[in-house]
């Protein structure tokens, strides 16, 4: 059994019903969990640290990312592309992927995200390419080894370019292919238990690139199952034009024609839906992703996030891709967030408090867990501390709930702790060489875009 105890805290932000923030009091964490929360406990733990200067907040859950796309961020020939040529181009690339650059990606982006704050990762592979090994495994296994609380899921494509989608024939593979697969991964991998480190999800990858039959068949599996349901949906105009032109329907009751709607299901962007859309989203209790930042790059346009809060939508943010980002700071995404919804008008954009609940409340309860994403007893130890000495945070810290999306928070947080274990200290990766990580992540990449 482990203990920490974190005394004096200068803040603790909870996140929790009643948007408690606590000041001068302990924090006790006992074999992950958050036992104590009080000022001058009486306990002993295996680990004390002085929380003096320090303030504390839940840690955020990232509810949609592409870590493979860390070895293909920032390449010339796609800067000025949008989405539709922005994939025929990468996916050339991303053909070549196997266990070792999926390794290696999920270390890098894993750790470039536990580095700002986030202690929980959901990952959205849908590239399976034939003969790359065990893809899932290689995630799981290197998500462990960095120490972050890790969603993956079993992402699919069954439309390549001779059937009118986007992708090479090489990373499609058959609906009875993919549902043994999905099936496989669930039964190997998949923790649905208070506190599990790993969980999965069934996401084929978009309505262009994968059949009806397969999103039919996929939600029935992962309803057998009870583990949730991802995809892309109305994240561009060509989206909407192609569902319009196949289907005779918009995407979202494209969408619901083949069962994707309900509690147990997300969507990533979400960004060209209708008054009555978003009504029918809150409705049903359908989720949505935000990624503001890729949405910018790609010129794909600004999600309606305040209506949707207004409405009652569940909403969580998000990275998205490496390669539609360039980089995995989920903390980047708060400031950029707050900024990006008062453009058109200030009194109903999200305050800087309703980001970080987004990314912390909001993002775990798209996740479909009760266990993260609040400071409160009972809840699982995923935080991290921020020293209020820093120089950027100078007049900073009047109004702590709402200051890492008003004033933001440039360069990595001092600690992160997940599910009770330091796996940030001083603003550096503890649980693997860090160094040396960049090293062979920067080898492998050159090897794999060289190919």
């Amino acid at each position: 059994m482990s203990s920490l105890l974190i005394k004096n805290l200068n803040t603790l932000v909870t996140c929790d019903d009643q948007d408690s923030v606590r000041e001068k009091v302990d924090l006790f964490i006992k074999n992950g969990i958050i036992c104590s929360i009080g000022p001058n406990l009486e306990k002993t733990a295996d680990t004390v640290l002085d929380g003096t200067h320090f303030a504390a907040y839940p840690g955020l859950v990232n509810t949609h990312h592409h870590l493979y796309q860390v070895f293909s961020r920032n390449l010339p020939q796609v800067q000025n592309l949008e989405l539709f040529d922005w994939l025929t181009t990468l996916y050339e690339i991303w053909k070549g992927l196997d266990t070792d650059v999926i390794r290696l990606s999920t270390l890098t982006g894993c750790g470039e995200l536990l580095k700002h704050g986030c202690t929980t990762c959901f990952d959205h592979n849908y590239v399976f390419p034939k003969d790359a090994g065990d893809l899932m495994g290689a995630q799981f296994a290197a998500a462990d080894e960095v120490g972050i609380r890790f969603h993956a899921s079993r992402g699919s494509m069954d439309l390549s370019k001779k059937d009118g989608g986007l992708p090479p024939d090489s990373v499609v593979q058959s609906v009875d292919e993919i549902l043994k697969d999905s099936a496989r991964c669930i039964e190997a991998y998949h923790d649905p238990s208070f506190g599990s480190m790993h969980r999965v999800a069934l996401a084929p990858c978009s309505p262009f690139s994968v059949s009806r039959e397969l999103l039919q068949e996929s939600a029935k599996l992962a309803r057998q199952y009870q583990v949730r349901l991802h995809t892309h949906v109305a994240e561009t105009r060509d989206e909407e034009n192609y569902t319009l032109a196949h289907y005779k329907m918009r995407p979202l009751e494209y969408m619901a024609s083949v069962g994707w709607t309900g509690r147990d299901v997300w969507y990533a962007h979400g960004i060209h839906f209708n008054d009555e859309e978003l009504r029918e989203l809150a409705r049903t209790g359908t989720g949505i992703a935000h990624c503001p930042i890729s949405n910018m790059k790609l010129a794909s346009g600004v999600a309606r996030v305040p209506e949707m809060l207004k409405l009652g939508v569940p909403v969580g943010l998000a990275v998205d891709g490496s390669a539609s980002n360039d980089g995995s700071s989920l903390m980047e995404e708060l400031r950029v967030c707050y900024l990006l919804h008062r453009l058109n008008s200030s009194a109903d954009a999200p305050s800087g408090y309703d980001v970080l609940k987004m990314a912390t409340r909001g993002s775990a309860r798209l996740l479909g867990r009760d266990d993260i994403g609040e400071l409160s007893v009972g809840k699982c130890a995923d935080l991290f501390l921020v020293d209020t000495r820093r120089l950027e945070l100078v007049g900073a810290m009047y109004d702590p709930k709402s200051v890492l999306g008003t004033v933001g928070l440039r360069g990595a947080v001092d600690m992160t702790i997940v599910t009770g274990k330091i796996v940030v200290k001083d603003g550096h990766l503890v649980t693997v060489d860090e160094a040396k990580l960049a090293a062979d992540a920067g080898k492998k990449c050159r090897e794999y875009l060289n190919a």
